[in-house]
């Protein structure tokens, strides 16, 4: 009974624990839906999370893509102006290149028209006075004309191309380039005399009356103006002398009889009446004094209007005024016994500005002068002795200084005239 009533309980007890079992059964399952519910929204949150970080760092990376497509855009277009650039630079440079043979045919044509006018203003002068006036007088009969025809001939004979016209004066241009450079050695020979007695024969014979003539610097004063053949032809001609009162000046005056009437003392100072004067010559004093500019002032106002200013000096940019400037003393005395024997000097080597070409075209413009003509002495262009080895040095000194200094030349000979209207148009 008892193991009956044991069966029994057990069935009736495993009975009633089946609904417990069921219900917790149901009650987990109940828990692991809920429980993969909330892990799938934890998983959707957080991709929605991470969508919302990746979309604004996909803006930046789109921003930042933009940002070096302009970048690069504008690189291209840097590119492409400098291309455009080298291609116009190239172009004018091509221009360039294409005009240089066009000047230098230009610039030789000039120097075919202006070689006849040279060839003839360097034609030996007669040796004698006697010679000149036989020479002239025998092409004047032939001719059937005087000597004022004689001079209109020839500033007609001139080249169009190469005159400046004054009012009613005339007389040939400067020419474009210097002279051809001569051999190295060179002859022994006066300063171009010819150039400036050509032009005061030119001036004498279209001039009636007395002409007055003022030589500034007269102890250095080698240019023959052919005074004393115009003088036996007749004409009336009156020759003032000057000078500075520095001692080398004063022992050149006392050495020189024919200097006697001289007038020597400041040039800044000394009485030279407005107008006075029909030809001025100024030789080789320019780069010996201080105040070159002023003095030349007082010279230009005591020419008349219509007459010329006749000036030789040594040019400040050639490599011999370098020198000039530089040398000592022993060396200049060697330079200067060579030229000038026996003749006290040399003189100070002062150079200002205005004793140069650069100098002298710049005053003409400024005062409104006429460069009637430029002639070159010295150097290259020959026609001036000097010590063994002088030539030499200024072709060294011209290539140091890479073409600032030249060698071309050591002085310079020009014939400015002052127009007769200062008014007057310079064709």
């Amino acid at each position: 009974m008892s193991v009956g009533r044991l069966a029994g309980a057990g069935t009736e007890a495993a009975r009633g624990n089946g609904p417990q079992r069921a219900r917790a059964k149901r009650a987990a399952a109940g828990r692991t839906i809920a429980e993969r519910t909330k892990a799938e929204r934890a998983r959707a949150e957080g991709a929605a999370a991470e969508g919302a970080i990746a979309e604004p760092k996909t803006a930046k990376s789109a921003t930042t893509e933009r940002t070096t497509a302009k970048s690069a855009t504008t690189e291209r277009t840097t590119a492409k102006s400098a291309t455009t650039e080298r291609t116009t630079a190239k172009s004018a440079t091509t221009e360039r290149t294409a005009a240089e043979p066009a000047t230098t045919e230009r610039t030789r044509a000039e120097r075919t028209t202006t070689e006849p006018a040279t060839t003839e203003h360097t034609t030996a002068e007669p040796a004698t006075a006697e010679d000149a006036r036989a020479q002239s007088a025998a092409a004047g009969a032939a001719r059937g004309r005087g000597p004022v025809a004689d001079a209109s001939a020839r500033r007609k004979a001139d080249p169009p191309s190469n005159m400046v016209i004054v009012g009613s004066s005339t007389g040939p241009a400067v020419p474009a380039t210097a002279a051809t450079p001569a051999a190295d050695s060179r002859p022994v020979a006066a300063p171009d005399a010819g150039l400036f007695a050509r032009y005061t024969r030119d001036y004498v014979a279209g001039r009636d009356g007395q002409v007055m003539i003022l030589e500034a610097g007269c102890t250095t004063a080698d240019d023959d103006l052919g005074v004393g053949g115009l003088r036996e032809t007749g004409a009336d001609i009156v020759v003032s002398l000057i000078d500075d009162d520095q001692p080398v000046t004063s022992a050149a005056l006392g050495m020189d009889g024919s200097l006697a009437d001289c007038v020597q003392g400041d040039l800044r100072r000394v009485p030279l009446p407005p107008r006075s004067q029909d030809i001025v010559l100024c030789s080789l004093l320019l780069q010996r004094i201080h105040n070159a500019e002023l003095v030349l002032d007082r010279l230009v106002a005591a020419i008349r209007p219509g007459g010329l200013l006749l000036l030789h000096f040594g040019d400040r940019d050639s490599a011999a005024g370098f020198l000039d400037r530089v040398l000592p003393s022993a060396a200049r005395r060697a330079v200067w016994r060579q030229r000038r024997p026996d003749q006290p000097g040399p003189y100070p080597a002062v150079y200002e500005r205005l004793s140069s070409a650069r100098g002298i075209q710049a005053y003409a413009l400024m005062r409104e002068l006429v460069i009637a003509e430029r002639r070159a002495l010295g150097g290259l262009a020959g026609t001036l002795t000097g010590p063994h080895g002088f030539l030499a040095a200024q072709k060294l000194i011209a290539w140091l200084s890479r073409g600032r200094l030249t060698a071309a030349h050591e002085e310079l000979l020009y014939v400015l005239r002052k127009p007769e209207d200062r008014f007057a148009r310079i064709l």
